[in-house]
């Protein structure tokens, strides 16, 4: 078996009509789906929640809950703010950049672009407090090369030692000028 696609990646929400409103706004996509039940179909557990769904482009769908029965959100303390995130894909940098002048408009912190030497990313955070990166993908063929080379090597070493391995140590070498 190989995985086609992703079908859909859910988060929760504090409250699905805003979170509907805020991303058909500010990241234009497609509000396509909503289910609701009182009860948890997998488990049967008695939990009534609002489950909507947003286009996010090429098949790939961005879902979130709502659960009023639950206790408020809150985050994996023992993680931090910047590991848990979603990055989704604009096509170009002048997409990115209106995006950030867009969001920043509307009052949202954004933070970059951050050159990342294969992509650019700009960082901000949905009203939920779900961290999200815009990015748009800047690497040549040869650097993605380079990285496949050396990605199982790189895993490997980081396996064994916890430190991080050298191998793309370039992605981060102040560029050179001629």
């Amino acid at each position: 078996m190989k995985i086609k696609q992703i079908h859909h990646v859910a988060y929760r929400c504090k409250d699905a009509k805003q979170t509907v409103e805020w991303y058909v706004k500010h990241l234009n996509m497609d509000f396509v789906l909503a289910i609701a039940e009182d009860e948890v179909p997998s488990t049967k557990a008695p939990d009534p929640y609002m489950h909507v769904f947003l286009d996010a482009g090429h098949g790939n769908v961005l879902a979130f809950f709502e659960l009023p029965t639950q206790p408020a959100m809150d985050r994996d303390h023992n993680t931090p703010a910047w590991v848990q995130h979603l990055a989704m894909e604009v096509e170009t940098m002048d997409e990115l950049l209106e995006a950030k002048q867009r969001l920043s408009a509307a009052g949202i912190d954004v933070i970059g672009p951050v050159n990342h030497t294969i992509f650019k990313s700009i960082y901000f955070f949905d009203p939920n407090g779900h961290r999200l990166e815009l990015s748009v993908n800047t690497g040549t063929p040869e650097m993605m090369r380079k990285l496949d080379q050396v990605k199982w090597d790189m895993l490997e070493e980081w396996s064994r030692t916890k430190k991080a391995p050298k191998h793309a140590a370039w992605m981060h070498a102040p560029a050179t000028g001629a």
